[in-house]
């Protein structure tokens, strides 16, 4: 027989929600006595803190599938009571991680006492032994020391020699200390990072392979300063570097050509990098950054390359980009995903060193399978405060005079079929050396979630807390600061500490409401960005379907196009401050209009269920098409002045500095220019009397400001 299905499941949640609320109160009743507890029961406690975290977020998801008609009866305030038990499970959550927290830093401070003890008793215990070690040698012949060599184990006799490129202080117990120059062999290659390593008076200890280079070439020594000479050889023993510390395993190569290409430009950096490392001015998972490298090879991956319309295999009409004559607009395209990822914080994210300052710190975004990029990639940059330098927050729901660029609302868009969709997360930092003022970017770590499990149905909508990789996407088993693990070797408290330290990105994934999906649908099939700039986006693809597909002569036509907009809107998207001053004189103009006037009406079909309308009704829906269709129209023009009054005098202005990526001057120097010129439009009403004013420099006209070539800009479909 089949289960009975619940008569009341919003009344089955609230009780289990009582009862875990009684749980949790009596565990934190007890658990105000873990000061004087014994180990053991403190482990329980956190045990039961862990449990009663997934019931709790067992419910949660429960609560949110939950829907007002799987109800069997009504239910008066349904929302009401659902939120209201909403808010007491996040409470419940909230207070099991403050708990388990607690018994954390507890245990914390015990176990590295402890173990500052142990290690002192280790460190005398060793100093006599190698005392007695070294009586014993001394009283030995050279004879017996060649004997001795020549009965050496056998992987001492496979060991490799190397050289050290620099001054190494040991960290901790088990380390060795050498000084540049010194020759080292290496008993043990272990897949952190930390070889096992013998000096030339026979002491063994633990060294970060960065500091090393091949003993038999000797040459390379001389030029390790100097990065930029290492040539292709250098290059290609950097790789192998790498795969030796990934314990051997294979690297799953890269069939398509743009990830061949960066792997190939980033083995060209690694010297770079690791001159960095060795120096001690980053950790040793920090790579060249991959997505970075792609953006720089073209627009291939750009937002303003996604926005554009795309050609049918024929290439004889537009695949994504069709008119709705009914609805007088372009067509809305439902696409396989759609939804909205918020970017929350970053946590324990390695501080890199004094020698290099850093010009901004940010995460790239983009759809991927796995192994090539679906989409454009997108950038937040993220803020952080003095006072917790290893963690980076971001701001949702950005309005105001907050740049688009610090928006952690993210829109998701993907039609892409292949299983094993995912968006790959890479933290960055754009950095200058202070000795020689070198610049680049460098990968803090990356993350790769998938968007479907194994058996094709998507994640839920929540919160997820991710751990970084170290290196690049391409590699795998590379931590990003090898140290933390290092040091969780030993008890379950340090295993347990050391979980709570690894480089993490919280993010949440929210599912849309009927507005948002009715929003983005009018977007591209493909696309990532911000969710603070998307009806901006909106505007552009519903002119581009009024130009291109309702007032084109002849849609055999291919000439060029005579519209400033459609020619020019795509520069803002590498532009973002000259796209938040667009924002913004919107947002002005949009206060000024009708409400009736706001309404885009990004849908016309509640407007038109003609079905189910008597004869009144239907003339009365048909009033209201047309009103939304006129406002519609109006709306658009009245953006087209906004554009034509804001954007094109600061695009041609000569008192606007070229957009250069993490220069503090320069984006200073912007924001200045772009301030002042809307300050002036806005006492005078608009910019023509600063575009006539005798003071006013713009660069010589040329015909691609006012001319869209569709042939040229249009993607074309791959397949």
């Amino acid at each position: 027989m089949l289960a009975r299905r619940p008569r009341d499941p919003l009344q089955a949640l609230r009780r289990r929600g009582q009862e875990l609320k009684l749980q949790v109160d009596s565990l934190v009743t007890e658990s105000q006595l873990t000061g004087a507890l014994e180990p053991s029961k403190r482990r329980d406690i956190y045990q039961r803190c862990i449990q009663l975290k997934q019931a709790v977020d067992e419910n949660k998801n429960a609560l949110q599938k939950l829907n007002k008609a799987d109800e069997a009866a009504p239910v008066g305030n349904y929302e009401q009571r659902k939120e209201e038990e909403h808010s007491l499970l996040e409470k419940l959550a909230c207070q099991l991680q403050e708990l388990a927290v607690g018994i954390s830093k507890k245990d914390t401070l015990k176990v590295e006492a402890h173990s500052d003890k142990e290690e002192d008793d280790t460190t005398e215990e060793d100093e006599e032994e190698e005392t007695e070690e070294t009586g014993g040698e001394e009283e030995e012949s050279e004879g017996d020391e060649e004997g001795k060599q020549e009965q050496a184990s056998p992987e001492e006799a496979e060991t490799v020699t190397y050289i050290a490129l620099g001054d190494f202080a040991a960290q901790q117990a088990g380390d060795l200390t050498f000084k540049k120059g010194d020759i080292l062999r290496i008993v043990e290659k272990k897949p952190d990072g930390w070889w096992l390593a013998k000096d030339a008076e026979g002491v063994e200890g633990l060294i970060p392979r960065t500091y090393l280079e091949p003993y038999n070439k000797e040459d390379k020594l001389e030029s390790s300063e100097d990065s930029e000479e290492g040539g292709e050889e250098d290059g290609e023993e950097d790789v192998e570097v790498v795969d030796e510390t990934a314990d051997g395993a294979q690297v799953k190569q890269r069939t398509d050509s743009h990830w061949s290409a960066v792997r190939k430009a980033i083995s060209e950096q690694i010297n770079t990098v690791d001159v960095l490392a060795t120096m001690g001015a980053i950790p040793a998972g920090f790579r060249p950054s991959t997505l970075s490298q792609l953006l720089d090879e073209g627009n291939q991956f750009r937002a303003s390359y996604f926005l554009q319309p795309e050609l049918t295999t024929s290439q004889l009409a537009f695949r994504d980009l069709m008119w709705d004559a009914k609805a007088g607009t372009i067509m809305s395209r439902p696409s396989r995903v759609s939804l909205i990822l918020t970017l929350w914080s970053c946590k324990m994210i390695p501080l890199p060193g004094t020698s290099i300052q850093v010009l901004s710190r940010h995460i790239r975004l983009c759809l991927s399978d796995g192994s090539k990029v679906l989409s454009n990639i997108h950038t937040v940059r993220a803020v952080w405060q003095p006072k917790k330098p290893k963690t980076w927050t971001f701001s949702p729901q950005v309005t105001g005079i907050l740049p688009c660029l610090l928006d952690g609302d993210c829109f998701i868009r993907s039609n892409s079929s292949t299983p094993d969709l995912g968006i790959l997360f890479e933290l960055g930092i754009s950095y200058i050396r202070n000795s020689t003022g070198e610049r680049g970017e460098l990968s803090c770590g990356w993350v790769f979630l998938k968007l479907f499990d194994a058996s094709g149905v998507p994640i839920p909508a929540k919160t997820y807390e991710l751990f970084l990789n170290g290196g690049t996407p391409y590699e795998k088993g590379v931590e990003v600061d090898p140290s933390v693990s290092r040091r969780a070797q030993g008890s379950v408290f340090r295993q347990m500490i050391s979980v709570r330290r690894q480089p993490q990105l919280l993010v949440k994934l929210r599912s849309l409401n009927r507005r948002s999906r009715a929003m983005l649908s009018l977007l591209p099939e493909t696309l990532v960005g911000s969710m603070c700039s998307a009806h901006l986006l909106i505007f552009y693809r519903q002119i581009l379907g009024d130009v291109l597909l309702r007032d084109r002569t002849s849609l055999q036509s291919a000439d060029l196009i005579s519209h400033p907009v459609l020619a020019t809107f795509p520069l803002l998207l590498e532009q973002p401050d000259v796209m938040d001053a667009l924002r913004s004189s919107w947002a002005e103009k949009e206060s000024t209009l009708k409400r009736a006037e706001k309404d885009q009406g990004v849908t016309s079909g509640r407007f038109c269920k003609a079905h189910c309308l008597s004869h009144r009704e239907l003339l009365s829906s048909r009033k209201k098409q047309h009103r939304w269709q006129r406002d519609k129209e109006l709306l658009k023009a009245e953006f087209l002045l906004v554009y034509h009054d804001c954007v094109l005098p600061l695009l041609h202005s000569t008192l606007l500095p070229p957009f250069r990526w993490a220069e503090e001057e320069t984006e200073a120097a912007r924001w200045k220019a772009i301030a002042d010129f809307l300050k002036q439009s806005r006492e005078n009403e608009g910019s023509l009397k600063a575009l006539l004013s005798p003071d006013g420099v713009h660069k010589p006209f040329d015909l691609s400001e006012q001319t869209y070539d569709f042939l040229g800009e249009i993607r074309k479909n791959s397949g």
